[in-house]
């Protein structure tokens, strides 16, 4: 044997233990990485087994543990084994949030507990945060995170709703009324009560935020007063203003230094997406904290211009541009609605606005819509008029950090394995590829050897 075929094979040789060592040190690394680690990639529609960006966005404002107690037998009549769809559902929250608990109790073994904590169902858990609690009777991310937004806000935000004049009510079933929004707020953890203004001597001074939604018919002077002293005293407050009249409420515009002009906005990119040309569409927004990262559409029925006259007395935004290619049409709606020059308002239309100014050593917040449409139980649908909505009134009460979109309901089912396909995975990933890895070298490593 040579010389050099002894430095080649000695070469060889090194080579394929250097090879060994480091299949051995990626094997041996990826085990520990998969005991140490975890990454999961979620392919189902609509992502259902991670939570959304607005779940997320709640769970880090929770300084603090999060206590979960789910009350449920070993086996539900129904769901089968409860307590396994539970504790999945709830990884997903203490994947973001660690110091998020699940405790079980059998309400069959402790009926006591099961009483005092008030608990009604099989499967229905107690979520508790600082000292409050909430009670959760479904198991989907859109009512776990509603209860999380519940519980984070410091103390409830109490909206005050006029009422008297056939405004659009919070608690209605009417298409005209609020009634769906007002049942997202109270999700959120917002208290919300109507006012007579013809009875009661001012706005209450718990109020967080007063809300005036198209009144149908004219308030009195002495009601008019009483919103007027209302802003006086520093009041936040959400006016809803429709293409109608104003309903006696031009002092109140004049104290807020807008110009509300007559007509409906039409846009024609409306008619792009088969809705009616009167429906603006908001996809331009103003640099504010209510829009910040908001890029969605908002649909807003009927709406009308709002004009800003610059002050020193209020800072002013124009919260959202629509009908870039529209305009304000002034006259009838009936039959075919074209552009006029000389009596039209060319786009684009600012059709919402956000006021604030300082008083009393706090920030007075009043926010104006051109549309109250754009909340009703017809519409609210349409677009993110409610994310929007929530964002208004979360801004309004003092609640910006907690400005976030709306999580999602699910849409479709799990994809889950059973044990011999996980097996069948497991052994594929740990045993399989490794031993193919091993085989090929040793492979390689023969035939090699057998040309030297």
């Amino acid at each position: 044997m040579t010389a050099l075929n002894k430095k080649l094979r000695l070469y060889y040789r090194m080579q394929h233990a250097a090879f060994v060592i480091l299949l051995l040190l990626l094997v041996t690394s990826l085990g520990y990485l998969a005991t140490q680690a975890r990454w999961q990639w979620d392919v189902s529609q609509n992502a259902r087994n991670s939570l959304s960006e607005a779940s997320v966005e709640i769970l880090q404002k929770l300084q603090g543990p999060v206590q979960v107690t789910a009350y449920a037998t070993e086996q539900h009549a129904q769901f089968g084994d409860i307590r396994k769809i539970i504790a999945d559902f709830i990884t997903l929250y203490q994947h973001v949030k660690p110091d998020l608990s699940l405790t079980f109790i059998d309400p069959t073994e402790q009926p006591k507990l099961t009483q005092e904590a008030g608990v009604h169902m099989n499967g229905e858990m107690v979520v508790s945060f600082n000292e409050r609690q909430e009670h959760l009777t479904v198991i989907n991310e859109q009512a776990f995170s509603n209860i999380l937004m519940r519980l984070v806000r410091a103390e409830d935000k109490r909206i005050v709703a006029l009422g008297g004049h056939g405004e659009r009510k919070l608690d209605g079933n009417a298409n005209y009324d609020l009634g769906e929004f007002g049942k997202q707020l109270r999700k959120n953890g917002f208290v919300s009560q109507s006012l007579n203004l013809a009875i009661e001597q001012e706005v209450p001074v718990s109020a967080n935020v007063l809300i005036i939604a198209s009144p149908q018919v004219d308030l009195l002077p002495g009601e008019v007063d009483k919103l007027l002293d209302y802003i006086d005293r520093g009041g936040n407050l959400l006016w809803l203003v429709d293409q109608e009249s104003l309903r006696g409420l031009l002092p109140v515009a004049e104290k807020l230094r807008l110009t509300l002009t007559p007509g409906v906005v039409v846009d024609p990119q409306a008619e792009q997406l088969k809705a009616p040309h009167t429906f603006a569409l908001g996809t331009s927004y103003g640099q504010h904290v209510i829009t910040d990262d908001f890029d969605y559409i908002t649909v807003f029925p009927f709406a009308r211009q709002i004009l800003i006259d610059e002050n020193a007395e209020w800072s002013s935004v124009a919260l959202v541009e629509a009908a870039q290619q529209g305009w304000v049409e002034t006259g009838d709606l009936d039959g075919e609605i074209t552009y006029d020059q000389a009596m039209d308002v060319a786009g684009p239309i600012s059709i919402a606005a956000a006021l604030t100014r300082n008083i009393q050593d706090r920030e007075q917040r009043i926010v104006v819509v051109g549309s109250g449409h754009f909340l009703a139980n017809a519409y609210l649908g349409n677009g993110s008029n409610l994310d929007f909505g929530i964002n208004l009134i979360n801004w309004l009460t003092g609640d910006e950090e907690l400005i976030v979109i709306q999580p999602r309901a699910t849409l479709d089912n799990s994809l889950i394995f059973s044990e011999s396909g996980l097996t069948l995975i497991v052994v594929g990933f740990l045993v399989v590829l490794p031993a193919l890895f091993l085989v090929s070298g040793f492979a390689i490593w023969w035939r090699r050897r057998r040309k030297i």
